[in-house]
């Protein structure tokens, strides 16, 4: 019992650090953000004595944070249902129907897991811009799909190779087509996987700041994690107004983690379950 007790200690110890460091930012920003500009270059790491919600309306008015809101929605939602309808079918084809050259395939798509932004920017920068998708809604979420397909690929194709062929097999005699093999059953089968890799999606894209950054370099294009960035520029000298300008980005990535944590935790662990 004691070596059983001082083993759940050592366990507990330093994930209650762990925990305290991820919380401890969110909270010293939020208590910033509630301070007025003299409140905090008096003592910064003191606690507030009134909640000062104006701060919050300054940055959301002043800085068009409502502009760059719209943008993060518009562009976020049309590359995550992009980034599901590829990323299933895909996973279908790769996974339950037989042809040559699918290991190669997917074997690609696991390479381009291993290729970061940084290194194609340039050339991908250039296409783009000779395209005539910078600054365009198009043009970002088409960079959001090539960068996060490989990864949405992995998962699903890990996910389908769980479901028993013979289901394939049997939808087929019945006379189902192809297509029809992936829009009655797999869809429905896979909605547990495309629900993980959803919210995954929408953390990745909803936190991106280099890519939208290269793609949308305008003001009236921004994305809201782009616009924050320019806050601390705009207000170096009000770091209140900036912290508030924080709360506002970080507020739909943290709703959508407290209600769909058991969710995300799933998608995690989706993609080692087989395959």
């Amino acid at each position: 019992m004691s070596h059983s007790r001082w083993g759940r200690w050592l366990v507990a110890i330093p994930m209650a650090l762990l925990a305290l460091a991820t919380v401890y930012p969110l909270l010293f920003t939020g208590n910033v953000a509630m301070k007025t500009r003299r409140e905090y270059i008096l003592d910064r790491f003191s606690l507030t004595d009134t909640l000062r919600w104006e701060n919050i309306g300054t940055a959301w008015d002043s800085a068009g944070m409502g502009r760059y809101l719209l943008n993060s929605i518009i562009v976020v939602t049309l590359s995550v249902l992009l980034l599901l309808l590829l990323g299933s079918m895909a996973g279908f084809a790769l996974s339950q129907l037989r042809f040559r050259g699918s290991s190669a395939i997917f074997l690609g798509c696991l390479a381009g897991l291993f290729v970061p932004f940084q290194v194609i920017m340039v050339p991908l920068a250039r296409i783009m811009a000779d395209s005539r998708l910078i600054d365009t809604y198009l043009g970002l979420i088409l960079v959001y799909v090539a960068q996060f397909l490989p990864f949405t690929v992995f998962l699903m194709t890990s996910y389908y190779k769980t479901i028993p062929p013979e289901i394939v097999d049997a939808a087929r005699i019945d006379g189902n087509s192809v297509y029809g093999v992936y829009r009655r059953i797999m869809l429905p089968l896979g909605t547990p996987a495309l629900l993980s890799v959803g919210i995954l999606n929408t953390l990745f894209c909803w936190n991106d700041v280099l890519m939208a950054l290269v793609m949308m370099p305008s003001a009236d294009h921004r994305t809201l994690m782009v616009g924050v960035t320019s806050l601390k520029g705009q207000y170096s000298d009000d770091i209140p107004t900036f912290a508030s300008g924080v709360l506002i980005a970080a507020l739909p990535v943290l709703l959508l983690y407290l209600f769909l944590q058991r969710q995300i935790a799933e998608g995690v662990a989706a993609g080692s379950t087989k395959g």
